[in-house]
């Protein structure tokens, strides 16, 4: 075996051993030493498989004289060493445990001479052998360039520059801040999952969205320019070239997966150390927001994002929430542990590189060494498996499909290490995917680059469809899947799984696998498995393209699907996969249009040309529907007509409240209300379910009073106010006293943008001032209405943060009380946001009632 290649093997040893002792600490450190000092320390694991180093006595070195030392003394004399042939027959000592026979026996020069040719080729084939490890670490490195040469294409080509004032300048005070003097670029493309830095030399964050809020965008960018700083992609590049040289051994992909954990950990710990652990929860909120982001593309090792994996976003937040500066022990103890990982790397050391000098006739030697694998089995089709030890692991081999077959039988166990050691070609028979809800496989199998060939699947009721069928915790890679025909299975299933590899993959890793269908006309059945698969997938373009190649009833199947799931992103490439002259088209409008859908009709309306938008709108302003009647004056760009017909509308209204009023007995007279002929002090109408119709105050009034209102919100009467009811309103109040001190501050806005944040004045508040919020919005996911300090919007007081419920209506409906523990008093400024989307018709008040006022 070439000596480079032992060197190399021997390293990746070394780096084994090293990995094993970081995972096994890992499990009792993790939570005590620093995050940034977990993701660095892989470092010296790194340079341990890349760099020959070592002691000049090691562990490595002393393990291989011992190997050489029993190969040499079991290995059988080469050729050349054999006795001469001339030897005198007393010095011929036969061999110990041989047969002898008084029979005619070849010579042995005859001998001699039928074992070279054979001889010579083993010898080939294991000195050249490390061409074979060269040649795959180039391919899966010139792999990996091309994947991410593809990735930043399809990045670049969606690529739109921020041309935001605010924006830019926020990025470039962060970046003075963060002490980086190169200009960063910031852009925004629709279809990456979560905000991301892509470029080595030109930096660039992209984010999914320019409708960020203020603080998410100041996280956001913060988090970004800290994986700039601490060159976090080359790191990700020097891991993968890593991967690529040491491609056979399966700890070193375990590594890189560690190490991408440990990136993002590290960084939410430096971005919380200069922010400070107080911001810690409002940090936790960005990469929830991240998480639901406007995309779907999955991002490749090309990108650092911000939330690279969705099932590490639990274990994130606790890390974030439970973050606090390390005391000197702690960082003493990671001083010291960072020495003996040093120190270890250094004495497990590797192969002696004067190994190979000190073995005589090495290379003639190294022809007597029996081959590693025995490939007989290729020929047979035995279901019995041969096993090899490796690294304290055992690995079963696959060499034939009755081998294969057997592993879905149950024959070896589903918990077991499988690693496949010829190309198989499958018989015609139906193939039994490995691995069932009951019993699914939980081990590995490698598929070694080999190739399964004509896997077929054609039962019309299977639910589990693909080479494996429900696997749990289990990786499985490597393999090449060839002329593999499944369209046709599972045709008369409701709920089948579908996946060439994996149908079912519970914690499951499938990776670096090639799969190549059967060549046939793409049917239908073939689209609804693979538009299944790039569902699952969360692939929007590839759904896309997909769900434009389906008929009518499975366009229709899908449409349902989304709809009832309310996944818009979906449901909204689904749309513009439809056919202009789709009749799905109008029936899910008039389905979106009778739920209140806004959400998805709006995507509808994008399909519909004008005479259709204008038929909708005629029965909107039928129906009365005033959030549709909005929606469809502003696609129609008439957005005037609907301002004055909605000014024409509230005049209508206060006309038709005020004769209501009046039919029993309240009367009117500018802002003042009089009932009986009485002034009134507290005009209080309330709906059915206690939220404010109107809430007028004056001071000079002598009676309190509140219109009652049925279970259909029609007036019944007129009734005092107890006063109970005014404590419970107002706070703790004297009914005989003069009211004054009650300001009001009505809150009426026909939108409010997604993301904006309208302010409505700035107030002086005392200690025990009273704050009562009641604002409702007719549409809309999220609306918050708080107070704030001068030159600090990012800090909300007395705030009230409302999501909609299904079936319940959108209101910000709350009372606090200023003082402490909330904060001091002085002078504030109000705020009302939408943070979750566009909010329409957005009515109601808040109210400020002085302590000293009753």
């Amino acid at each position: 075996m070439n000596a480079v290649l032992k060197i190399f093997l021997s390293m990746s040893f070394s780096g084994s051993l090293l990995i094993l002792a970081l995972l096994f600490g890992k499990q009792f450190l993790k939570n005590k030493i620093s995050r940034q000092w977990q993701y660095y320390i892989w470092l010296v694991v790194v340079l341990r498989l890349l760099l020959p180093f070592g002691t000049e006595v090691s562990l490595m070195g002393k393990a291989y004289q011992a190997v050489d030392q029993a190969i040499s003394q079991t290995a059988p004399l080469p050729p050349q060493q054999q006795p001469p042939l001339n030897a005198p027959e007393s010095n011929l000592a036969p061999a110990v445990g041989a047969e002898h026979h008084n029979e005619t026996v070849n010579s042995p020069a005859d001998d001699v001479t039928t074992a070279h040719p054979l001889q010579d080729i083993g010898v080939l084939l294991i000195s050249q052998i490390w061409l074979v490890w060269l040649v795959a670490a180039l391919g899966l490195l010139i792999r990996k360039i091309t994947i991410y040469q593809g990735f930043m294409r399809y990045i670049k080509a969606g690529l739109t520059p921020v041309s935001d004032i605010e924006r830019l300048d926020e990025l470039s005070i962060v970046a003075e801040q963060s002490g980086i003097k190169k200009p960063i670029e910031l852009c925004v493309n629709p279809l990456v999952s979560s905000p991301l830095l892509i470029g080595f030399f030109r930096p660039c964050i992209v984010l999914p969205s320019a409708d960020i809020p203020e603080k998410d965008f100041r996280y956001i960018i913060l988090h970004e320019l800290t994986h700039y700083k601490r060159r976090d992609m080359f790191y990700k590049w020097l891991v993968q070239i890593t991967v690529c040289l040491h491609w056979f051994n399966p700890l070193v992909y375990l590594m890189s997966r560690e190490i991408t954990k440990a990136c993002e950990f590290s960084c939410d710990e430096a971005v919380l150390a200069k922010m400070g652990s107080s911001n810690a929860q409002d940090y936790g909120k960005t990469l929830l927001d991240a998480m639901a982001a406007v995309g779907r593309y999955k991002e490749n090792l090309g990108a650092v994002t911000l939330s690279e994996n969705k099932e590490l976003l639990k274990e994130r937040l606790g890390a974030i929430m439970k973050f606090k500066k390390k005391s000197k022990a702690i960082q003493l103890l990671t001083g010291m542990l960072t020495l003996c990982i040093v120190f270890s790397a250094a004495f497990i050391g590797i192969y002696p590189t004067a190994a190979a000098a000190d073995v005589p006739n090495s290379i003639n030697t190294e022809k007597s060494v029996p081959p590693l694998f025995d490939n007989s089995q290729t020929a047979d089709n035995s279901s019995e498996m041969e096993t090899l030890d490796f690294k304290g692991t055992s690995y079963y081999l696959v060499y034939n499909e009755a081998q294969l077959r057997a592993i879905g039988t149950g024959k070896y166990g589903m918990n077991l290490n499988y690693m496949q050691q010829a190309d198989i070609s499958l018989s015609a028979g139906d193939w039994v995917p490995i691995g069932t809800w009951d019993d699914p496989f939980t081990g590995t199998y490698n598929g070694n680059g080999f190739e399964i060939t004509g896997l077929t699947m054609t039962d019309p009721d299977a639910k589990i469809i693909g080479l494996f069928g429900v696997a749990k915790n289990a990786h499985i890679y490597n393999i090449t899947l060839r002329d593999y025909d499944i369209a046709s299975a599972g045709k008369n299933a409701a709920n089948k799984s579908v996946g060439a590899v994996l149908a079912i993959g519970q914690g499951s890793r499938s990776y670096d696998n090639f799969v190549y269908p059967k060549e046939a006309a793409v049917s239908i059945k073939d689209n609804s498995s693979e538009i299944e698969r790039y569902y699952k997938a969360d692939s929007l373009p590839l759904f896309e393209i997909t769900f434009s190649r389906l008929d009518e009833n499975a366009q229709r199947t899908w449409l349902e699907k989304l709809y009832a799931e309310s996944d818009f992103a979906f449901f909204s490439v689904a749309v513009r996969g439809l056919g202009s002259n789709s009749p799905l088209l109008a029936g899910f409008a008039e389905k979106a249009y009778t739920d209140e859908e806004m959400a998805f009709f709006s995507t509808l309306m994008d399909r519909m040309d004008e005479s259709e938008l204008e038929l909708w709108l005629d029965r909107a302003l039928e129906d009365g529907n005033w959030a549709f009647q909005s929606m469809l004056f502003d696609k129609l760009n008439r957005g005037e007509e609907f301002d004055e017909l909605e000014e024409k509308q509230e005049k209508e209204w206060a006309e038709a409240q005020a004769a209501e009023y009046q039919a029993v007995g309240v009367t009117m007279d500018g802002k003042d209300y009089y009932y009986q002929g009485q002034l009134v002090n507290i005009f209080l109408d309330i709906r059915p379910n206690k939220s404010v119709y109107t809430l007028n105050m004056n001071p000079k009034g002598t009676v309190n009073i509140k219109i009652v209102r049925d279970t259909e919100s029609k007036i019944t009467g007129v009734a005092y106010m107890t006063e109970a009811e005014v404590i419970e309103l107002l706070g703790d109040m004297d009914d005989s006293d003069d009211k004054t001190g009650v300001e009001i501050i009505p809150v009426d806005f026909k939108t409010v943008a997604a993301g904006e944040t309208i302010f409505l004045g700035e107030y002086t508040l005392s200690d025990g001032d009273e704050i009562l919020y009641d604002i409702s919005a007719e549409t809309g996911n999220r609306m918050k209405a708080f107070f704030a300090k001068d030159n600090q919007e990012d800090v909300a007081y007395w705030s009230v943060n409302n999501l909609r419920q299904p079936g319940e209506p959108l209101e910000c409906i709350a009372d606090f009380t200023v003082g402490p523990p909330a904060t001091t008093p002085g002078t504030y400024k109000l705020y009302l946001q939408a943070p979750d989307g566009t909010l329409g018709t957005v009515r109601g008040s808040v109210s400020i009632v002085s302590a000293d006022a009753f």
